[in-house]
């Protein structure tokens, strides 16, 4: 069995995370768009809260890095809504025949 690696963040990507959630939006929606697991971005306020926000060891994320996860995230929800609309207009075509 291969081990997954484990993800890397900067503190600036977390510190942007903590402030939007601390700005009033929820954690699914910061986590949603920034291509996060709910729980990351829950440990990340809590740590925030408490000022033990800090710098993951090990490799950094790239920029580039950085940047795909919340466009990864947006094609995942527009692949679903284009299923979505896909059976919606089979369902309605078939009720018009």
């Amino acid at each position: 069995m291969q081990k997954i690696p484990k993800r890397v963040y900067t503190l600036e990507f977390k510190g942007r995370a903590v402030r939007q959630v601390r700005s009033g939006r929820s954690i699914a929606s910061v986590a949603r768009e920034m291509g996060l697991v709910e729980q990351t971005v829950r440990n990340w306020v809590r740590r925030g809260v408490a000022g033990k926000l800090e710098s993951s060891a090990g490799q950094a994320v790239t920029p580039e890095e950085m940047e795909l996860s919340p466009l990864r995230a947006e094609v995942a929800e527009l692949r679903e809504e284009n299923t979505i609309l896909r059976k919606a207009t089979a369902y309605f075509a078939k009720d018009a025949l």
